[in-house]
């Protein structure tokens, strides 16, 4: 298998847009994933929300479905296409990787926050390649690996589910279902559930707040 930083795409961390902004002497490094449509930008007020002394390192998504951001292809609502998802996932893995070196933050702890298209790869991220990202806060995410059950050890991943019941795009059958298979493949998992559909609400903000301060 290559290296992780050989997953990178070609013209390497300079052709990945992004953003970095630099946050107070010892805080995290808040990774933001933005969902569907979402760019590098917008989603950094999430961080702000979270932590206001943390780093934040933002990038885009790399796949265009119709001039929309995303983060891997699918092949219908709620229909991932699992081979590229994989591969998306090493990608931004890579990215980690070239960026904590970059920008001289190896040490600093990391924590990924996505919404929704950018929580599924956030997990996927984690579970695939937890040497890279092993801290993920997952607003309206889902089993990322359709009907996959890819052969794993999550062991030291701690992962925060905050979804709501009634969400048609990411269905609370496929969040049980995560819940499950990361458990079983030794990850810590939270798991809050609200009433509700896709999106984010004061109240997940205050348990993301909770549980990003618990984290040693």
């Amino acid at each position: 298998m290559s290296a992780i930083t050989d997953q990178l795409p070609e013209g390497g961390l300079a052709s990945w847009p992004h953003l970095y902004t630099l946050g107070e002497p010892g805080a995290p490094v808040l990774l933001t994933l933005h969902g569907t449509g979402g760019d590098e930008r917008e989603i950094t007020a999430l961080a702000t929300h979270l932590d206001p002394r943390a780093s934040v390192l933002s990038p885009r998504g790399r796949v265009s479905e119709g001039g929309a951001n995303r983060w891997f292809r699918r092949l219908g609502e709620g229909v991932f296409d699992v081979d590229d998802v994989i591969l998306r996932a090493g990608e931004l893995a890579a990215f980690i990787t070239a960026a904590r070196t970059e920008y001289a933050i190896e040490d600093a702890p990391l924590i990924a926050v996505g919404f929704s298209n950018g929580a599924n790869i956030a997990l996927a991220t984690a579970l695939l390649h937890p040497g890279a990202v092993d801290r993920v806060v997952a607003f309206s995410g889902m089993y990322p690996f359709g009907d996959r059950e890819p052969e794993i050890s999550a062991a030291g991943v701690e992962l925060l589910l905050l979804n709501g019941d009634q969400d048609p795009m990411a269905p609370a059958a496929s969040v049980a279902r995560l819940e499950e298979f990361a458990s079983a493949r030794g990850a810590s998992v939270t798991r809050r559930r609200r009433s509700g559909g896709h999106g984010i609400d004061q109240g997940e903000l205050a348990a993301a707040q909770e549980w990003l301060a618990g984290l040693k």
